[in-house]
């Protein structure tokens, strides 16, 4: 019998996914139906597919349309964008089809999980790479941990998606997009809270990029982490309610959250105000329309800027700026903008991954725990490389974990009605162990103490 997969949206990140459910489709007895706004460029991906594949037309504003596409599947898979999933989610469960996404459980999802738990629907969310393989790779951890007997005191995990070495070239933010681009302009808007040493603490976005830790993965050099909105919420799926310290965070090249921290302050992230600005606007006059008019006539606009921030105007933060042509003449081309749609604009251009370059993601876990009087620290890292704008590491991380996933989900391992992650070791123990065996992507541990 034929189970028909529905996985809509073929974005960037989809590349490995469709591969994927494309290797497979034949022994499990799959037809895949990819629905995309563009599917044109599906037409050679599925050519050779045809017998269990199909690329159709789809309008995230058709209602009647994925009432249709929903009702004619067994399992949907979405990678549309994370805000449209309370509405699949909502058809999938009107029609008794179960959904698996990559994206994190909104309160949305949430207050459907007593009706899909009613309906015998799975919603089986956050099997990307973050959230995904995080959670996946510490359970693994901490489960270890606790068979021997330990007992854990210190929880940290941070990933990024950032550039492979051999591709950052003379980029001094050594930093591209390898995933949506307003997601990365509007990142941490929002107060993040920790646990450290029993104590909470909460760094408001002012101050986030501001307050960074200092990382290194094994063949990679040095990271700097900054903390994620809401680590408290793990604590409860990850068995760690008493946990003295707790947090999650995102990782960059160092030197770049400096940066950041610059445009943060001077505004260029805000998406709450239209400036009603011209399209032939510079970005030169927008930069000079934040700051205080200058005191000294012909002042130098990068000086000024640099002034006011109390930046070094000749130092490496500043030359990260003036490499994004932030002091330039160039029009910032989009009338009645916010600053971040701006922003957004400016970077598209300068951060496009090219097609010759590699992307590399990162991931870490610390642990410390306490086992037999002693203190013990656990390390555990990942770190992927793409092939090329097309098949990134971003692609293989996010996609493959998911793909995974709907193959047990499919035939029933791990599987229960409501809202599910993928913190189960029947679920998390059967994809690490396929990552790693068919595909490389592996956890590397190093442990010390007594």
């Amino acid at each position: 019998m034929t189970t028909r997969l529905l996985l809509l949206g073929a974005g960037r990140s989809a590349s490995s996914l469709i591969q994927y459910l494309l290797g497979h489709a034949p022994t499990e007895k799959w037809f895949l139906t990819v629905a995309d706004a563009n599917p044109a460029h599906l037409v050679p991906v599925l050519a050779a597919h045809s017998e269990y594949a199909r690329a159709v037309p789809f309008d995230l504003e058709n209602a009647t349309l994925l009432e249709e596409l929903v009702t004619q599947a067994d399992v949907v898979i979405s990678m549309l964008p994370a805000l449209l999933h309370p509405v699949v989610a909502r058809v999938c469960v009107r029609h008794g089809r179960h959904l698996a996404t990559a994206s994190y459980v909104s309160p949305e999802i949430a207050a459907l999980h007593d009706e899909a738990v009613a309906a015998g629907v799975t919603l089986l969310m956050e099997c990307g790479l973050d959230p995904g393989l995080d959670h996946m790779s510490a359970m693994r951890a901490i489960e270890h941990i606790r068979r021997r007997g330990g007992r854990i005191t210190s929880f940290k995990s941070y990933c990024g998606g950032l550039l492979a070495p051999a591709a950052e070239g003379d980029n001094p933010w050594r930093y591209k997009f390898t995933w949506n681009p307003r997601n990365v302009v509007l990142a941490g808007q929002s107060t993040a809270k920790y646990l450290e040493n029993g104590h909470p603490r909460f760094i408001p976005y002012q101050q986030l990029f501001a307050r960074t830790e200092t990382l290194a993965l094994p063949g990679y050099g040095e990271f700097e982490g900054y903390a994620n909105r809401d680590s408290l919420s793990y604590r409860a799926p990850y068995g760690l309610d008493d946990i003295p310290t707790i947090l999650r965070g995102t990782l960059r090249r160092p030197g770049y959250c400096a940066a950041w921290h610059a445009l943060v302050r001077l505004g260029l992230t805000d998406d709450s105000v239209n400036l009603g600005n011209s399209e032939s606007m510079t970005w030169a006059e927008l930069v000079g329309a934040y700051l205080p008019l200058a005191r000294v006539p012909n002042l130098d606009l990068s000086v000024r800027f640099a002034t006011y921030l109390g930046l070094e105007p000749t130092g490496e933060e500043m030359g990260r700026l003036n490499w994004l042509g932030l002091f330039s003449a160039r029009p910032v081309g989009h009338a009645n903008a916010t600053p971040a749609q701006l922003l957004e604009r400016l970077l598209s251009e300068k951060w496009q991954l090219q097609p010759y370059d590699h992307d590399l993601i990162v991931m870490q876990h610390l642990f410390e725990y306490e086992l037999n009087g002693a203190v013990h620290r656990l390390t555990s890292s990942l770190a992927v490389e793409g092939e090329d704008a097309t098949h990134t590491g971003m692609a293989k991380t996010v996609g493959l974990p998911l793909g995974m996933a709907v193959r047990r989900l499919v035939r029933g391992e791990g599987r229960k009605p409501g809202v599910l992650l993928p913190i189960g070791a029947d679920l998390y123990e059967p994809i690490l162990d396929e990552l790693a065996a068919d595909y490389g992507i592996v956890f590397s541990e190093e442990e010390t103490g007594a």
